[in-house]
């Protein structure tokens, strides 16, 4: 029986899940897959802190390089995280012959075109499931089981922290500002959470989507990206009485000869499978021209989950080296039908927007009067209740607009004498 030796770099909370499985699923794995999988070493800058799983200290090094230059071992999982020192790991691990698996979203999605050519030329690969919606499957089922299908659009909601905050705000009438903490007291925010409530996760995310699907690697300035601080649990609240959710949705479509590429908060209709996807739930749902519409879903965080599919991936390389198959990570294919990506300003959208109006005669015939200056058309409006300091909000759907001409008409409103805060506008996708 073939023995593959793994080392891992990254001795966190997932690397710990990966020893983990692992260790108490070695015969198991070995019975499926006929291939002994050996963790023969693990690399981390803290080798004394105490973690849920036992390991032999032998095992243990500070030391990278000893796990890079080993000629035993076969493949390398990266778990660390962040852009340096991991791309310098990976880097030469590809240039040492030997295979790599990582969850290192941010890294592929900012360097992924040069690691995936080094590991091209090397005749080595790159594995990176865990990279989108932890134990979802999503990376393998685009570049295989729907390898025959062309992509018309992706909707996903594949941050967890992100769409945690909206369900609470959704189901338990919290504000922001409250739900915000409730993800961080149950450990599903970290300190800093800038990167999951504005988008950036998301956008990385969103990135390596795109390249499996359009075969085209985008870059973060390519993708418009805004984040869900700005919501509150007023459009929360007014979006569920107009039929709608919103929710945090990364979204590629194809539109004609140009490609839409955008991270931001989105309406979507209440009967829709993306709005019931709560808490840190995932879901990622893919329009073909084969297969027709599916939902990928599942825990879009936690140890094991993620773990699972770094362990699948290492599966999957174990197969290809006891076979001496070399696979090419991404079978890409160019979409040649894509001449550009569209710029945020050329979309074409209905938008749900709020104004709070003072409370004057003529308000409503003002504002109506600017949308309509720049061709835009209101398909409903609701005036709500009053506030103390006699500040209105004013709640309207407008048909399909092109974002531009919008948001010229909101920045002539906002200038309005009478309007008190700077007006909110939410994109709306039917899906």
């Amino acid at each position: 029986m073939k023995k593959i030796n793994v080392g891992l770099i990254g001795f966190g909370n997932v690397g710990s899940g990966v020893v983990k499985i692992l260790r108490d699923k070695k015969a198991y794995l070995r019975d499926k897959i006929g291939i002994e999988i050996n963790l023969s070493k693990i690399c981390d800058k803290d080798i004394t802190a105490k973690r849920n799983v036992k390991v032999d200290r032998a095992l243990l090094t500070r030391n990278a390089e000893e796990i890079i230059n080993d000629p035993k071992i076969d493949i390398i999982a990266e778990l660390i995280g962040g852009i340096h020192p991991a791309k310098e790991y990976i880097t030469a691990a590809l240039k040492k012959g030997k295979s790599v698996v990582t969850a290192n979203k941010a890294l592929l999605a900012q360097e992924g075109r040069e690691l995936f050519a080094l590991a091209g030329d090397r005749n080595k690969n790159i594995y990176f499931e865990a990279s989108v919606g932890a134990g979802i499957p999503i990376i393998k089922s685009l570049r295989e089981g729907l390898v025959a299908n062309k992509f018309y659009s992706i909707f996903g909601i594949v941050n967890g922290t992100s769409n945690f905050i909206l369900s609470e705000m959704s189901e338990n009438n919290r504000t922001f500002k409250d739900a915000l903490g409730q993800a961080k007291l149950r450990g599903f925010a970290e300190r800093d959470a800038s990167l999951d409530i504005e988008g950036i996760d998301s956008a990385h995310k969103l990135a390596l989507l795109t390249y499996l699907c359009f075969g085209r690697l985008v870059g973060l300035d390519e993708i418009f990206i805004e984040g869900i601080s700005e919501i509150s649990l007023a459009d929360v609240n007014y979006a569920k009485e107009l039929g709608f959710q919103i929710k945090l949705l990364a979204i590629a479509k194809k539109e004609g000869d140009e490609l839409e590429v955008r991270v931001h908060p989105t309406l979507i209709p209440k009967n829709h499978l993306l709005s019931s996807v709560t808490g840190i739930f995932n879901a990622i749902y893919v329009s073909s021209d084969l297969a027709g519409n599916l939902l990928f879903y599942g825990p879009g965080a936690g140890q094991t989950c993620a773990a699972s599919a770094v362990v699948a991936d290492l599966v999957d390389l174990a197969k290809d080296i006891q076979s001496g198959l070399f696979r090419p990570t991404l079978n890409v294919v160019v979409d040649k039908s894509i001449r550009k990506l569209r710029k945020i300003d050329e979309i074409e959208s209905r938008y749900y927007i709020r104004f709070m109006a003072l409370d004057k005669p003529g308000m409503l015939a003002k504002i109506s009067g600017v949308l309509a200056k720049f061709g835009i058309s209101i398909a409903s409006v609701t005036q709500k209740e009053r506030h103390k300091a006699q500040v209105v909000p004013i709640v309207m759907i407008i048909h399909e607009a092109k974002e531009k001409n919008l948001r010229a008409a909101l920045a002539e409103i906002d200038r309005l004498g009478a309007i008190g805060q700077k007006s909110i506008a939410i994109r709306m996708e039917e899906v």
